[in-house]
């Protein structure tokens, strides 16, 4: 009896996290899972410079700043065709274009041929996130959005999960096998592109209910999208929480390096994230995704702010470092979700890819900036100073949540009473019902 009724609840757990979302949703997921399930380049491309290649490390730190830098720029390019072009086409140009460039990775050999491919990788690999976020947003109601990017956010850290450990072993008889590999597997993900998914961009220039109306997408330009005071504070505070967890991949094994701790030690403390995402993340969202934005969004930054600055206390102690990870990886669960869902609601309909685009840049810049920010502060001062920063950083981050919705609440209320409908509520959305 009583597993019958634990079956059951599990049962309504599972609908309440998956049920009700459109199924051109679940392809653009599936897409997602695959994709991710391939992703064996990014994570293993240093070794192969290194060892397969026997080029040296500055040689592969230049690469990775190029693959970087590429991303940085695909953020803005990709954001625009999104919009202007369409989100499916975007999102099979992009496809098309990394199948092809990591498999040109592969068989490059002249060094300067193989750092200008792995710009070209970056950029096509990174073209794909403006359009999938605004489908996702063109193609998910409103009060679902939170959900939605959660099991989007789910996917990307299953397959990136499943890809790192088996990379690992493919590795070990061929790095050619890994290019293939990921190039064969973006191509599944173009073919469900081309095969399942439909174009979403609005035709209408009428906003739905609960967001900023667009006034015509011909008025949407990347300096409107600059000039957008709330929105751009949106994207520096998510820059400097990227920045912090970017230190996790960086900054954090050199200090437990320098602390005697072993890349095992690291690999194990590290592996905590993504178990913890992949267990959780589907439950947390189902207990925060209706609650209010504001108290979330900074709890989330004083969370993983503090989560980095407790390794500080660690002494060279790898279970409290795994301590430490379970702190910030919770605030990064609260965060993802929480952010996305204000991301879409402070953009205008038919600027979504550019918005969205914007976005993405801030995660580009603290890829490329973090490793350097990070190695320089632990250089010249430690890294407990670079720990003690982390702190400060997640508290200004909080105090920037606080007063931005707060703005926003002010300028709602102030809409209400002048008689204008205002639609940026930091209230969980809600569609009429009727």
């Amino acid at each position: 009896m009583g597993s019958g009724v634990s079956s059951g609840k599990l049962g309504q757990a599972v609908a309440r996290s998956v049920g009700g979302l459109p199924r051109q949703f679940w392809w653009l997921w599936i897409g997602t899972l695959v994709n991710r399930l391939g992703a064996f380049v990014a994570t293993f491309l240093a070794l192969y410079l290194t060892v397969e290649r026997g080029y040296s490390a500055s040689y592969a730190g230049l690469v990775g700043a190029l693959y970087g830098l590429g991303g940085v720029v695909s953020s803005i390019g990709a954001g625009v065709l999104t919009d202007r072009i369409g989100r499916r086409p975007t999102l099979l140009v992009a496809q098309v274009s990394t199948a092809v460039s990591v498999a040109s990775l592969s068989l490059v050999t002249h060094p300067v041929a193989i750092a200008a491919v792995a710009g070209l990788v970056g950029m096509a690999t990174n073209a794909s996130r403006p359009a999938v976020q605004a489908m996702m947003a063109d193609i998910v109601r409103p009060e679902d959005r939170v959900r939605a990017f959660s099991l989007n956010y789910w996917a990307i850290n299953l397959g990136f999960a499943v890809s790192s450990t088996s990379a690992g072993f493919i590795a070990q008889y061929s790095y050619h096998l890994l290019f293939f590999g990921e190039a064969a597997m973006v191509l599944a993900t173009a073919l469900i592109t081309f095969w399942k998914l439909s174009e979403s961009r609005p035709q209408s220039a009428a906003p739905e209910p609960g967001l900023r109306p667009s006034g015509g997408e011909a008025d949407i330009s990347m300096w409107k999208v600059l000039r957008d005071t709330r929105f751009m504070v949106v994207v520096a505070l998510n820059l400097l929480l990227a920045t912090l967890i970017q230190q996790a991949f960086v900054s954090l094994p050199i200090a437990m390096g320098q602390q005697g701790l072993t890349s095992t030690d690291f690999g194990t403390v590290i592996a905590v994230n993504g178990v913890l995402i992949v267990l959780l993340q589907l439950p947390l969202t189902r207990f925060i995704e209706h609650r209010d934005p504001a108290k979330l969004l900074i709890v989330s930054a004083l969370l993983t702010g503090y989560g980095f600055g407790l390794n500080a206390f660690a002494g060279g102690s790898a279970a409290f470092y795994a301590v430490a990870v379970v702190v910030w990886t919770l605030g990064e669960m609260i965060n993802s979700p929480t952010q996305m869902g204000l991301v879409v609601r402070l953009s205008p309909t038919h600027g979504r890819g550019r918005y969205q685009g914007m976005y993405t840049l801030s995660w580009s810049v603290a890829n490329l900036g973090a490793p350097l920010l990070g190695g320089i502060v632990i250089d010249r001062f430690g890294s407990t100073a670079l720990w003690a920063a982390s702190a400060a950083v997640g508290t200004l981050a909080a105090l920037g949540y606080a007063l931005l919705l707060r703005t926003m609440r002010n300028d709602a209320a102030e809409e209400l009473a002048a008689g204008r409908p205002q639609p940026m509520s930091p209230a969980p959305d809600r569609e009429p019902t009727g």
